[in-house]
């Protein structure tokens, strides 16, 4: 049987009442939001999860993920929660790991939460969809943003970051800004960097601008990549872009270096992180580009919730902490409006928002629930941190 909540036309699913879904919901041996547990749902903690990555290559991510949202739940619960009651966090390792965050994401379905507020590594979000999907859980995604996962059509998954084609868009902008002439693209075989980087190639082929000449993908997990290094520079490029991974792409930028490259470097969102830095090496890294969206120290006036950040948890705010938070905070936010936890007034609620202040700005859903601008700005590493460069206003 199909899910209840893939995307139907909007016309239609306005149609559609509570009471069908439900039933639709029992069917799928979903329902865990529609009422069927011997509780009726409104008493006690409303649970959030969230999958995120605390190890493998990119557990430097996760701590800041987890303590972004837990830095939300704990200022809602201060300010009398949802309804008055509170949030609980459930946080699973995901790995950035398709098997990992699927398992994940099943044992957070067996605890009952209500939104799913995680999502890192584009490839283990995908198959994570379909398990929230099926159990009919409103997910908010604060940090992978492929065109996949959007292409996927389910009416319970909304991005909170910029989209892979607003962050192409960006990175085409800067070039062409930079004067930059001939481009070179290098991914890591994943979704979230072969979209990247696809979409890259696309917009720079319709730009009539900076000229394609090489576009090459490499093996993730190894620590020699001098083959496609070699490859890259036989094209004589004077820019580019890789759009995977730090892990991978600190080596790379090491051994574009090393091989005699001296032209401009700039990485996606997936390699904003000191570790890709500290393994590039400090001569190396300075100078890095980034497409990125903020992070707390671009933000103008964030320096309260980084004091607030630093106070609860000991360490700086890294990437996607903003994100994490904001997701909690609309997921909050949508519950509050709907009056309920059930699920299609959930994603009603959440269809429904219309300016909520995020980070990044206020917030409206588009039709495909990602954002209506993606807020994708342009940072450069310097010693050994990435500070704005240009936000490309």
């Amino acid at each position: 049987m199909s899910s209840p909540f893939h995307r139907r036309p909007r016309r239609l699913a306005a149609l559609a009442g509570a009471a069908t879904a439900t039933l639709l919901l029992a069917g799928c041996g979903g329902g865990l939001l529609a009422g069927e547990d011997e509780s009726d749902g409104t008493e006690g903690p409303i649970v959030l999860g969230m999958v995120t990555p605390l190890s493998g290559s990119s557990a430097a991510i996760g701590p800041y993920m987890e303590n972004g949202a837990k830095l939300a739940v704990s200022e809602i619960n201060a300010d009398g929660g949802v309804d008055g009651r509170d949030l609980e966090l459930i946080v699973e390792d995901g790995a950035c790991d398709a098997k990992t965050a699927a398992a994940a994401a099943n044992k957070l379905v067996t605890q009952e939460i209500v939104v799913s507020v995680g999502g890192y590594c584009s490839g283990a979000t995908l198959p994570t969809l379909p398990i929230f999907n099926k159990a009919g859980v409103p997910m908010l995604i604060p940090a992978a943003n492929s065109t996949e996962l959007v292409d996927q059509g389910l009416d319970n998954v909304f991005l909170i970051n910029g989209t892979g084609t607003q962050q192409a868009d960006a990175a085409v902008a800067y070039m062409e800004k930079a004067g930059a002439t001939k481009v070179a693209l290098m991914d890591d075989n994943t979704s979230y960097s072969v979209d990247i980087a696809n979409l890259t190639a696309e917009r720079l082929k319709e730009s009539g601008g900076p000229e394609l000449v090489a576009q090459e993908s490499v093996t993730a997990g190894e620590s020699d990549y001098s083959a496609n290094v070699n490859a890259v520079l036989k094209a004589n490029p004077d820019f580019v872009y890789w759009t995977g991974y730090y892990q991978e792409g600190g080596l790379i930028i090491r051994q574009l270096r090393q091989a005699g490259y001296d032209g401009a470097i700039m990485v996606a969102d997936g390699s904003v992180d000191v570790k890709l830095l500290e393994i590039a090496g400090e001569q190396n890294a300075e100078g890095i580009l980034a497409t990125m969206t903020q992070t707390p120290d671009t933000i103008e006036g964030a320096e309260g919730w980084i004091s607030d950040y630093k106070e609860q948890f000991g360490a700086e705010p890294g990437p996607y902490s903003t994100q994490s938070y904001d997701a909690v905070r609309v997921a909050a936010e949508a519950i509050r409006e709907a009056g309920t936890t059930e699920t299609d007034a959930v994603i009603e609620a959440l269809e429904g928002i219309d300016g909520f202040q995020l980070f990044s700005g206020p917030l409206t859903f588009t039709e495909d629930h990602t954002l209506s601008s993606g807020g994708f700005q342009i940072l450069e590493s310097s010693g050994g941190a990435f500070t704005l460069k240009d936000t490309l206003q």
